[in-house]
């Protein structure tokens, strides 16, 4: 008997001769199974209702697409790859339709904000930006948190990135609660880190380059509508209510559920100045804003003046984030999801089913008309409900393709009910619709039950009060009525 025979047990199990090229068990993918069902099920009841040929793999594959985005059950980059290899396979549109995401402006604006992201963080402006500010807030609690909100929200005009954002300023805040005494767990510590992370996207959603679903709006509409949306309208239109109303309610928020006192008081000591790359940034960064914010002048799409940011960035001679980092330091998966994300939208118009579902939601819903409250109220709630389903992202991914038949459902032009869809993604109900959210709450160390406090009371001063104040405004600048 061979040695190695005689060594091994007498019950032991017999070897195999081939290695087992798979795990002998792994843990049951629920969600994704739930999903893959509910899809099914959307199919079928596609295929049954018969509202036209082909539109129940359309439906099926829509519905698993955004509800695998929706449970994180797989990787969203895993998630949009299938959905491109998926849409061809099944032949629901063609390559145009469902690649059609790439050539939308706003792909390479998520580029650009990429880019930059990288370069505040590389060149220390962002750090010395946030060391200046923060060594200068008030010692108050309230105080504290109106300028860590302040501070969150204004960075959205230059980091157009949330989760950029909350990767720069998640571990700025959580120092500058360690030199105040608030401990991990502490309701002055979770305060502060909530505030930072919720206010870099809920102010944000009222500045077009600066979100992931602000950007999905407006590449949707120019593909499927042909509708280029504008810088300083857009600001015009939604900062005065969606971004200075809603901070404001969020330091009230913040305060009232974490309310705690600093045992210590702020390093006042100012910050070592820039270095010459993160002033060359600085400067560039100035000239990028200004572009933005006159868009309306000289016509050029904020997505070219992003990407001519980045490429200024990347130049040999500046090399503000050299060449070499692309790949290894910028991560570039978000473009993969923004441009799936855009041909759901594009395939959703394309194969009619936008067009059959736009058929049912018109019928639910008391659209009429003349009728402009009951339609400013179920539009913002019919986007603010599908955020539950879809996330945020999802929001004017499904309802852009259907902006056509509610327009002339509502008597409302084209663009009037594609910003409806504003106020329902800057509305969060809880935090698993808001994928930087989660991951800034992780990175803080912050209970989900902490930051779904604060997204439901949020919530539910968003629709009390906030959305009817967001109706007087649009009257009182005309844009309804």
């Amino acid at each position: 008997m061979a040695p190695e025979q005689a060594e091994r047990p007498a019950d032991a199990a017999p070897r195999s001769r081939w290695p087992v090229p798979w795990p002998v068990s792994w843990p049951v993918p629920w969600p994704a199974l739930a999903v893959l069902a509910g899809a099914a099920a959307a199919g079928g009841a596609t295929a049954a209702l018969g509202p036209g040929p082909g539109l129940a793999p359309a439906a099926g594959l829509v519905v698993a697409t955004i509800g695998l985005w929706a449970t994180g059950a797989l990787p969203e980059s895993i998630t949009a790859l299938g959905f491109f290899l998926l849409a061809m396979l099944l032949g629901v549109a063609g390559a145009d339709v469902v690649f059609s995401g790439f050539a939308a402006a706003a792909v390479w604006l998520v580029f650009g904000g990429l880019v930059l992201a990288r370069a505040v963080t590389r060149t220390g402006l962002g750090a010395w930006l946030a060391g200046w500010l923060t060594a200068r807030l008030p010692r108050s609690y309230p105080g504290l948190i109106a300028g860590i909100v302040a501070l969150a929200g204004g960075l959205g005009f230059v980091l157009p990135s949330t989760m950029g954002r909350v990767a720069l300023l998640t571990p700025i805040v959580l120092a500058l609660a360690d030199r105040l005494g608030f401990p991990p767990g502490s309701k002055g510590r979770t305060g502060m880190a909530l505030a930072a992370i919720l206010g870099t996207y809920v102010i944000c959603a009222a500045i077009l380059p600066a979100n992931v679903a602000n950007m999905v709006l407006a590449g949707a509409a120019e593909t499927v509508h042909g509708i280029q949306l504008r810088y300083g309208p857009y600001l015009f239109l939604h900062f005065p209510v969606l971004g200075v109303l809603k901070g404001i309610a969020l330091v009230a928020v913040v305060c009232w559920l974490f309310a705690d006192r600093p045992a210590g008081a702020p390093d006042t000591d100012p910050p070592a100045p820039p270095g010459p790359e993160a002033r060359r940034l600085a400067l560039l960064l100035t000239a990028t804003l200004a572009l933005w914010a006159t868009d309306f002048l000289h016509g050029i799409s904020p997505a070219w003046i992003g990407l001519g940011a980045a490429w200024v960035c990347l130049l040999p001679g500046v090399a503000l984030v050299p060449a070499d980092e692309l790949g290894s330091r910028v991560n570039l998966t978000p473009l993969f999801y923004v441009a799936a994300i855009l041909g759901v939208a594009a395939v959703i118009n394309a194969s009619g089913l936008g067009e059959a579902l736009a058929g049912g939601l018109i019928a639910w819903l008391p659209l009429a008309p003349e009728a402009d409250a009951a339609n400013y109220a179920s539009l913002v709630g019919l986007g603010t409900g599908l955020g539950l389903v879809t996330a945020v992202p999802g929001i004017p991914a499904v309802l852009t393709p259907l902006a056509g038949d509610l327009a002339a459902a509502t008597g409302w032009p084209l663009e009037t009910v594609l910003m409806t869809q504003v106020v329902a993604f800057s509305t969060i109900v809880l935090p698993y619709e808001l994928p930087p959210l989660v991951v800034g709450m992780a990175l803080a160390g912050v209970r989900l039950r902490d930051g779904a406090r604060l997204t439901l009371v949020l919530a539910a001063v968003t629709v009390l009060v906030l959305v009817p104040l967001n109706y007087g405004w649009w009257r009182l600048t005309g844009w309804l009525g």
